[in-house]
C-alpha cells in the first residue's frame, strides 16, 4: 500500500499536557518523519486534526475472529453461559469453510479498523482435524497486512488433551505459521491434564519461538488456580514478558489471603494479563443468585501491582455474546465501571489498556508516536483520554502505514424548540 507524503496539522498529542502547543506530524513512505509545531507542508497532502486528540491506534488484544458474526447460528445461546456457547460453536464449526471464516473475519476487521483498531490478536480454534479456522485466519493475516497487523493464536477450544488428536493439531498449527501458542487448562478433563497442558504449551513456544496466550481460569470456581501454574512456568523459563494469561476470572472469586500471596508470584513472573469485561461480566456469575459476582479478574489490583493489563472484546456477535460493535472505547468504558476504575488516573489507565498496554501484550516493537516509527495513528473527537471514554468519542481519521483509510464525521444534533 503506497502513500503520498502526508502532514497532519493541529494535533493534540495524547501524552502532552492539555495546555501544550498543537503540533504537526509528517509522514512519508509509511513512517513518521517528524513531529513539531512548525512543519512545512511542501509536497504533502494536508489533513487538519483541528485540535483533536491524536493517539496511537487501538489494540484489540483478544478476539475470536473465526466465530465473529455468527450469533444465532445454528441457534441462540438462551442461557447466556460459556458452556452453552461452547456447545453451539461445536455444532457451528462443523460447517466452517475457508471462505466463511475469511469473509466474516475481514468484515469484522474492517469494522474495527474504521473505529481505530490497527493491531489485533485473534484466537483460532484448532480442535478440528481440518484446521479450517486456523488456515482461514492465516490467509486473512496476509490479505489485510497492508492496513492492519493480525496475530493468530493456535487455540485448542476443546483442550490440548481433550482429544487424542489435539496435541498433533497444535504441533501442525505451529508448522503452518501460528504466531502464538494458546491453551485452556481449566477446560481439560482433569486438573492434572490442565497442568500438563501448560507444560506442553511452554515447550511448544520454546521450540518454535512463539508467544504464549492461555485462556486461564475463565470460570467462577475459586478452586481453579491454573494462573499460578502459568506464573511458575514463566518464572522458571524466564519467558514472562512473552506470556499472557487471558480472562483469569476465577481470580475474582479467590479469597484475599490466597490472592495476596498470588500477587507476589505474579509480580515475579511479569506475565501479561488480558481482561474482557464486556463478555465476562455477561458470561460469569450465571450460577449465582445474590450477591452476583462481577466475573472479571482483579484488573485494578493487577494494575496497581505494576503488571501489564490490556483489554479485549473476546466476542462480537457470536455464540457467547450476541452484541458488540468492535469499538474499543466500549471495552474501556465497561472496565471503568465494572472494575471500579473511576479515578482520573484509573480512567486514563483504562484507555492505555486498549492502546499501549495492548501493544506490550502483543510484543510490538514499533508501536507509538515518534519519528521513524510506522505512521499508524488515529484522530479522536476528544481532547483527553477521559473525554474519549466518557463520550465514546468518534474516531475521525484512521491513518495506517501513512495512508488515510477511514474518515468519520461525528453526528450532529440540533435543538429544535
Amino acid at each position: 500500500m503506497s502513500s503520498a507524503p502526508l502532514l497532519l496539522q493541529n494535533c493534540r498529542l495524547i501524552d502532552q499536557p492539555g495546555d501544550a502547543p498543537l503540533v504537526s506530524i509528517a509522514m512519508e513512505t509509511g513512517r513518521i518523519t517528524a513531529i513539531g509545531p512548525d512543519l512545512a507542508a511542501d509536497g504533502h497532502e494536508v489533513i487538519d486534526a483541528a485540535g483533536n486528540l491524536v493517539s496511537p491506534p487501538f489494540v484489540e488484544s483478544h478476539i475470536h475472529l473465526d466465530s465473529v458474526l455468527t450469533a444465532g447460528e445454528p441457534r441462540w445461546n438462551q442461557s447466556g453461559t460459556l458452556f452453552e456457547g461452547i456447545d453451539i460453536w461445536r455444532d457451528r464449526k462443523q460447517d466452517l469453510s475457508l471462505e466463511d471464516v475469511k469473509q466474516r473475519a475481514i468484515a469484522a476487521l474492517k469494522l474495527q479498523a474504521q473505529q481505530g483498531v490497527l493491531y489485533v490478536r485473534s484466537h483460532a480454534d484448532v480442535s478440528e482435524a481440518s484446521l479450517t479456522a486456523l488456515k482461514g485466519l492465516l490467509e486473512v493475516r496476509e490479505a489485510v497486512q497492508d492496513w492492519i497487523t493480525l496475530q493468530v493464536v493456535a487455540f485448542p477450544q476443546d483442550g490440548v488433551y481433550g482429544s487424542p488428536k489435539n496435541l498433533d493439531l497444535m504441533e501442525e498449527a505451529m508448522k503452518l505459521g501460528a504466531d502464538v501458542v494458546g491453551g485452556i487448562p481449566h477446560y481439560e478433563l482433569t486438573r492434572e491434564d490442565g497442568v500438563r497442558s501448560i507444560e506442553k504449551i511452554f515447550e511448544l513456544a520454546d521450540r518454535y519461538d512463539r508467544l504464549i496466550d492461555i485462556h486461564c481460569d475463565e470460570i467462577d470456581d475459586e478452586q481453579s488456580r491454573f494462573v499460578e501454574v502459568v506464573a511458575a512456568w514463566a518464572i522458571r523459563t524466564g519467558m514472562g514478558g512473552r506470556v499472557t494469561a487471558s480472562h483469569t476470572t476465577a481470580m475474582g472469586s479467590y479469597n484475599n489471603a490466597y490472592a495476596y500471596k498470588l500477587m507476589g508470584f505474579l509480580g515475579r513472573s511479569q506475565i501479561n494479563f488480558i481482561a474482557n469485561p464486556l463478555i465476562n461480566i455477561t458470561l460469569q456469575g450465571r450460577a449465582d443468585t445474590y450477591p452476583k459476582r462481577r466475573g472479571i479478574t482483579r484488573v485494578k489490583e493487577l494494575w496497581q501491582q505494576g503488571l501489564n493489563v490490556s483489554l479485549g472484546h473476546d466476542c462480537i456477535q457470536d455464540p457467547w455474546y450476541s452484541l458488540g460493535t468492535g469499538n474499543m472505547l466500549d471495552v474501556a468504558s465497561m472496565a471503568v465501571h465494572a472494575c471500579h476504575m473511576t479515578g482520573l488516573d484509573e480512567i486514563d489507565a483504562c484507555y492505555d489498556m486498549v492502546t499501549t498496554h495492548g501493544a506490550r501484550t502483543l510484543h510490538l516493537a514499533d508501536y507509538g508516536l515518534a519519528p521513524n516509527l510506522p505512521a499508524n495513528l488515529i484522530v479522536l473527537d476528544a481532547d483527553s483520554r477521559y473525554e474519549a471514554i466518557r463520550r465514546r468519542s468518534v474516531v475521525r481519521q484512521v491513518i495506517s502505514r501513512g495512508q488515510p483509510i477511514s474518515d468519520t464525521e461525528p453526528a450532529q444534533s440540533r435543538w429544535l424548540i
